[in-house]
């Protein structure tokens, strides 16, 4: 059975992971441990960004979640007009290939595969960054269903193959989180579950003894950015601190400290989340009606998505 508190500490954890890493983008490597010496960050603002606000990531993640929820289930084509509505509101940061797929005018089952097949690269981050609320609501269903259901959402805007099993992963970790189990002990069960196609690169990117330092990528390729928060989870104590080293990696900083806070949110539950981090945390939905949600809107997401699914 999911764990209510686990699951809302899985969508606030991305949320605020998010708005951490946000003024940080495209730095340095220790950036954030310059601006915050004692290691305890603030939801500071900057590169554009209001204090406490949340970027694509999690605006993609709320439109998600909404769209299961309003359609009792899995809607592609209503997920992708979502997206799409959101996109060509000209939102402040959206990812470049998702904003390609979703605004290149192709019917929803095609443009990502046809994007695919002219640039051949479609294995950005952008898949995961979106993924607590989808994985909080397929958790109860299983891994077989967890799993599908990420790698049917990541084939809206990604193409490539390996950004559908990173996200079923995440999802899969995420579901033996809310059970209140260890997500790091489930990781040879679930690569287990990854297509053979992808599976040894997956093994290699989240092994135990990887840093993210030896990644060959920009962690906001899909690889390093999973790879970059399960290592943040595995070698940190608490979610604050998994958090802050997530950012002070550097590079795709909103998008890493997302997924951190959703596999982190899921392990230590919604009161690891710093109230310091909830009190400023808002969520603008660009092309939506000037809607913003804020902390307890998140609040209400996350528990209807876990009680529905």
């Amino acid at each position: 059975m999911t764990d209510i508190d686990r699951a809302v500490g899985a969508v606030l954890g991305s949320a605020v992971g998010d708005a951490l890493g946000a003024p940080f983008e495209f730095g340095l490597p220790g950036v954030f441990r310059e601006r915050f010496p004692d290691g305890a960050g603030e939801l500071c603002g900057g590169g554009g960004w209001d204090p406490g606000e949340a970027t694509d990531d999690t605006q993609m993640a709320v439109l998600l979640g909404e769209s299961l929820l309003e359609r009792g289930g899995l809607d592609l084509p209503d997920v992708f007009d979502r997206f799409r509505r959101w996109a060509a509101a000209e939102p402040k940061d959206i990812g470049l290939q998702t904003e390609q797929v979703l605004l290149g005018g192709d019917p929803w089952d095609l443009a990502s595969s046809l994007h695919f097949q002219v640039n051949m690269y479609a294995a950005g981050n952008g898949s995961l960054m979106r993924a607590a609320t989808s994985a909080v609501y397929f958790a109860a269903r299983g891994r077989t269903a967890t799993m599908d259901a990420a790698r049917r959402i990541a084939a809206l805007t990604h193409g490539d193959g390996a950004a559908w099993e990173g996200t079923a992963i995440l999802h899969e970790l995420v579901r033996v989180a809310l059970l209140g189990e260890d997500p790091l002990a489930a990781m040879p069960a679930t690569l287990a579950e990854v297509d053979p196609a992808h599976r040894d690169g997956w093994a290699t990117v989240l092994a135990p003894g990887l840093h993210p330092d030896d990644a060959t990528e920009f962690n906001g390729a899909v690889w390093p950015c999973l790879g970059s928060a399960v290592w943040a989870l595995r070698t940190t104590p608490s979610f604050e601190e998994a958090l802050a080293v997530a950012v002070d990696l550097g590079g795709d900083t909103d998008t890493v400290a997302a997924v951190t806070g959703t596999l982190a949110g899921a392990v230590y539950g919604s009161a690891a989340v710093p109230a310091r981090w909830l009190s400023a945390l808002h969520v603008p939905l660009p092309g939506f009606d000037g809607r913003v949600l804020r902390t307890d809107d998140l609040r209400e997401l996350a528990r209807a998505l876990a009680t529905a699914g």
